[in-house]
Parts: structure tokens; sequence; C-alpha cells
């Protein structure tokens, strides 16, 4: 399986969904302009290092379950914007968009 790029349209934006399949699972990150929503492969603590609306989810393999999921964890930044564990991703996109 290759690496896999698209553009989810949210109102007049649109977010990058990306996911690459690695060797047990899929890497998955949706990113708008503001920040991004990623799968438990990359590190919380290093997005709150730099700064970043972050927000992690757990448990997918594909980008349909990513954008049906809820936020298991975020950054500092994305609480300041307003997004909060288990808050629903279709949500989040709407913030982060």
């Amino acid at each position: 399986m290759r690496p896999a790029l698209g553009k989810i349209k949210i109102g007049k934006k649109h977010i990058i969904a990306l996911i690459v399949p690695l060797q047990s699972k899929k890497l998955i990150i949706l990113r708008g302009s503001r920040g991004y929503v990623m799968c438990g492969y990359l590190n919380l603590k290093v997005a709150e290092k730099f700064d970043d609306v972050a927000a992690r989810i757990v448990g997918v393999s594909t980008i349909a379950g990513a954008i049906s999921a809820s936020v298991h964890s975020c950054t500092s930044a994305a609480k300041k914007l307003g997004i909060k564990k288990g808050q629903p991703v279709k949500d989040v996109l709407e913030k982060i968009a």
C-alpha cells in the first residue's frame, strides 16, 4: 500500500488528510491551517514543546475512522483554541481548518 493524500472540505476551507502505511499500522494526520489531528504514532509531548495546536486520536486506521473519532488528548495550545478531550474530531476540524 502506498501513502495517500487527500482533501476534506470544511465550509470554504480544506483539511489535508494524509495516511502512510507503516510496518504494522498506519500513520494518519489531518492538517488544517491552524493545527492538526494526529494518530497515536506521533508524540504529543513534542507537539507541546513546539506550541503546536495538536489533538491526538487513537485506535483508527482510516481517514473516515479518524473523522468519526473523538479526541484522546491535546496540547495546551489546542485547549486555548477550545479543543478538549472527548470532543468529536468533526468539531475539531472546523476549529483548525
